[in-house]
């Protein structure tokens, strides 16, 4: 497959995995023609946030707000955040945020970027966000709660929510979909994930999307591992019906 001079190319929820990011980027080789697109959650579990957040506000690389940057936010800039919100956030991964910046102190510039983050992103023939949609809500009456944080309801669409626009997300870990096993990308009725769990002890599998070209690549930030596959190898499609059979049967557990 010949590549094109100019590729945009989509990265899923990197989570503090800098070594991991560079070694996936130098397999890429992105020219200066070429656009990289950040899903969100660059920060959290991962030992290397700070690192990860410098290198795409210094690039100027598009990045979208993530659940994980959004807890970040409610804690830092809430003024009166509850213990409860700092403890979810702690326990989701913040304290080795926290861990990897120098004195422990999170830069006002960084909390700063944080929020100028878009919730989405809209690229013509492929429409990104962190999380997904909700189906059964109007666009313009959707906030960062469906964007950053939706799941099932997402996932289960019956029919694409746009006629024209391929929705691709981070957020839930492909292997956590029916039949998706670590490394696969997951794809629905109008929708693709590409978070295939980089910080998970399961996978390890951070992902990159090259959309113009159809191509995945993927670095094992455990195993030091790197490959490249066609589009249509690595996605499993998902049944609309097992997400809600997978929920109703949760739902008795």
């Amino acid at each position: 497959m010949s590549e094109t001079s100019q590729r945009r190319i989509v990265i899923g929820d990197v989570h503090g995995h800098y070594e991991g990011l560079m070694t996936l980027l130098t397999a890429i080789a992105p020219t200066s023609n070429d656009r990289l697109y950040f899903l969100g959650d660059l920060i959290d579990r991962g030992p290397q946030s700070a690192q990860v957040v410098n290198f795409v506000k210094n690039n100027n690389h598009p990045c979208l707000l993530g659940n994980h940057e959004q807890m970040l936010l409610n804690v830092l800039t809430g003024g009166s955040a509850s213990s409860s919100a700092m403890q979810a956030w702690l326990y989701g991964g913040g304290q080795a945020t926290i861990a990897s910046y120098q004195e422990a102190t999170i830069p006002q510039e960084h909390i700063d970027w944080f929020s100028t983050l878009p919730p989405y992103l809209d690229l013509g023939d492929v429409w990104l966000t962190h999380a997904g949609v909700d189906p059964f809500m109007p666009l313009n009456k959707q906030t960062s709660e469906q964007f950053c944080w939706i799941r099932e309801e997402f996932h289960g669409m019956e029919k694409p929510f746009f006629a024209d626009k391929l929705i691709i997300v981070g957020h839930t870990i492909t292997f956590t979909l029916p039949g998706v096993s670590p490394g696969q990308l997951a794809q629905g009725k109008g929708w693709l994930d590409i978070d295939t769990g980089a910080y998970h002890p399961r996978s390890g599998w951070l992902t990159a999307l090259d959309v113009t070209n159809n191509l995945v690549h993927q670095v094992n930030v455990f195993k030091k591992r790197v490959r490249s596959l066609p589009l249509e190898e690595a996605t499993v499609i998902i049944d609309p019906g097992e997400i809600k059979g997978a929920r109703r049967n949760q739902q008795r557990a």
